[in-house]
């Protein structure tokens, strides 16, 4: 299996359960890892067989500032879902962490795996 990775990516979104979360953007933190479809960009060189990293990159910022939610974990969900459908990768590992989000804890999120040709 083959893959790319956006490691350490930052985004601001409104994401959370309280008041003050769903009115004041919040930093997360973001790693991605991307299964290629096929081998071909290791053959060809040519971007049009691979995916293309400034445009996931710009799909996640974007998602990000327009799709608010209550739960991370349905943010990261959703996220997930739409790199799959929109990129052809046959899979995708995503972890989201907010940063400083108690007291004492650097970060705290979700991870999750999920396959295109399942829901888990």
């Amino acid at each position: 299996m083959n893959t790319i990775f956006i490691h350490d990516m930052r985004v601001d979104t409104k994401v959370g359960v309280y008041a003050w979360e769903r009115e004041l953007p919040q930093t997360l933190r973001l790693d991605l890892e991307l299964e290629l479809p096929s081998s071909r960009p290791f053959e060809t060189g040519e971007l049009a067989d691979a995916i293309d990293y400034a445009a996931v990159v710009a799909h996640v910022r974007a998602f990000a500032r327009d799709n608010p939610h209550s739960l991370l974990e349905r943010f990261t969900e959703v996220l997930a879902r739409s790199i799959l459908d929109g990129f052809g990768a046959p899979s995708i590992k995503l972890r989201v962490a907010k940063l400083g989000a108690l007291p004492g804890v650097r970060e705290l999120g979700v991870a999750i795996e999920r396959r295109t040709d399942s829901r888990g």
